[in-house]
């Protein structure tokens, strides 16, 4: 179906990263990698079934979220305060929050990363003789977006 007057268009460029329970709002990001899911196929061939093939879903993979942004007085510092919170302590039931907006800030869609927990941080090298802006990084490992839980028995 094409775009009409009423779509409303989530912009790469605006989103935003709070981690609940806590409500650590972790502020403005200029990037995010990785907000992705695949699945395992799995291919059953019966022995008398020539070609025929039946395919059934299998697991699925999330790949790390990878978040950048310049680094700055304030967000740097709650993203800072927050590692200092979760290092080495359990992180069960910890979601990550990424929101993105559309150009009137209306918000478009919502991710909420299951278990989420920092893997790794970053800030880009320093060089007095460069004019670079200091970039930070941070990594998100997570069990998934999707409501696909599944439990058997009772």
């Amino acid at each position: 179906m094409p775009l009409n007057d009423q779509s409303v268009i989530g912009l790469a460029n605006r989103f935003t990263v709070k981690v609940t329970p806590g409500d650590h709002d972790l502020g403005s990001w200029t990037k995010a990698e990785g907000l992705d899911v695949t699945w395992d196929i799995a291919d059953y061939r019966a022995g008398d079934g020539g070609n025929q093939r039946w395919f059934f879903p299998g697991n699925t993979k999330y790949s790390h979220v990878r978040l950048s942004r310049a680094a700055a007085q304030g967000d740097s510092e709650k993203v800072k305060d927050w590692l200092s919170k979760t290092s080495f302590h359990n992180q069960a039931n910890q979601e990550v929050q990424v929101t993105l907006y559309d150009s009137s800030t209306k918000k478009v869609l919502e991710w909420h990363l299951k278990n989420a927990m920092p893997a790794k941080w970053s800030i880009a090298n320093f060089e007095a003789g460069g004019s670079n802006v200091a970039i930070e990084t941070l990594e998100l490992v997570h069990e998934g977006f999707l409501d696909d839980d599944v439990s058997y028995g009772g």
